[in-house]
């Protein structure tokens, strides 16, 4: 008995492990196994992701998906199925992450803590969210409060976020499934800015979740326009003449886009992860005169800072937003 080839059903949905029909189904793969291997590999990471979707709206909600996955496997030599293992099913949680290429192939990413920085910042008078995977964390510690973490199985409540008190200078401690073992303290920094106006930026992480960072220092608002230029004939062929008061030159087609200049103000050397993640994003939003408005990195090069090289560290990112300024929505 020899592996010949195999196929294999790709179901993704929502609700809970197993809840799928004929109707998830969105992927048919068939491989046959090449002769001078023993196993046949299937890449699904690209093909599942496109059905993640990211409508945030400050809301908060848990980005993720089940995916099942019906493996059958065919024997060369009867061309049927496998007698014993030839289908097998298994359930996968579908995040929008990413690992690092020295994280090696299909990185296991965290299951419990779902930021990699250890620090959050956050204005006087806000409160914060930090997201964490359901199936992994039993219950976190604010101060003298606990909170049990409870898991219902359901795609919708995978992901979800511990709601940080306005003005606590409490450390946030995640405990494991076993509720004895700590997985990640996560030190809560106020900022008192009194003088410049804090923006919340919110992206996708490389766990795929949404993570808050805030600037405090100096924004620079600013935009570049885009037109198209036409010349037109003025003479009035009557008498023969032209008016002053019309341009020979018509410009049409006019736009603009806006730019944010923004800066952090002074953080420590390890909360660096969360500006990395948010320059790889490509689901980022600003919280801009009361509105939850998707923004696009436009800075494309990053230097990473230290306290040794540049003792103070501050990082200045440029943000465009991702939308006209005049509405041309048709």
């Amino acid at each position: 008995m020899a592996l010949k080839s195999a196929t294999i059903q790709i179901f993704i949905y929502s609700g809970t492990q197993g809840s799928y029909s004929d109707s998830d189904l969105k992927y048919t793969i068939s491989k046959e196994r090449i002769s001078s291997k023993s196993n046949i590999l299937f890449e699904i990471a690209n093909l599942v992701r496109d059905y993640i979707t990211h409508e945030f709206n400050n809301d908060y909600p848990s980005a993720t998906q089940w995916v099942t996955v019906v493996q059958t496997l065919f024997d060369s030599d009867t061309n049927a199925v496998y007698a014993t293992g030839g289908t097998v099913t298994n359930h996968y949680v579908l995040k929008d992450g990413f690992g690092d290429f020295e994280d090696e192939i299909n990185p296991q990413l965290s299951t419990n803590c779902l930021i990699t920085s250890d620090n959050i910042y956050l204005p006087e008078g806000t409160a914060g969210k930090i997201p964490i995977f359901a199936e992994g964390v039993g219950k976190y510690v604010i101060g003298s409060t606990t909170t049990q973490v409870t898991d219902s199985g359901n795609s919708n409540q995978k992901i979800q976020y511990i709601a940080v008190p306005a003005d606590t200078t409490n450390d946030v401690v995640i405990y494991a499934t076993n509720d004895s073992d700590i997985v990640k303290t996560i030190k809560v920094n106020l900022v008192c800015e009194p003088k410049f106006t804090s923006y919340k930026v919110t992206f996708v992480n490389k766990y795929g979740a949404y993570e808050d960072f805030f600037f405090f220092k100096k924004t620079t608002e600013r935009f570049s326009v885009t037109d198209e230029i036409h010349k037109r004939n003025n003479i009035n062929t009557s008498s023969v003449s032209y008016a002053t008061n019309k341009g020979q030159r018509e410009r049409y087609g006019v736009n603009a886009v806006t730019t944010l200049e923004m800066n952090t103000g002074y953080i420590l050397e390890n909360a660096v992860s969360s500006i990395e993640e948010m320059f790889l994003s490509e689901n980022v939003w600003i919280r801009f005169d009361g509105k939850t408005l998707p923004v696009i990195p436009k800075s494309k090069s990053f230097v990473q800072k230290t306290g040794l090289n540049d003792k103070l560290i501050n990082y200045t990112v440029q943000f465009e937003f991702a939308f006209n300024l005049i509405n041309n929505i048709r």
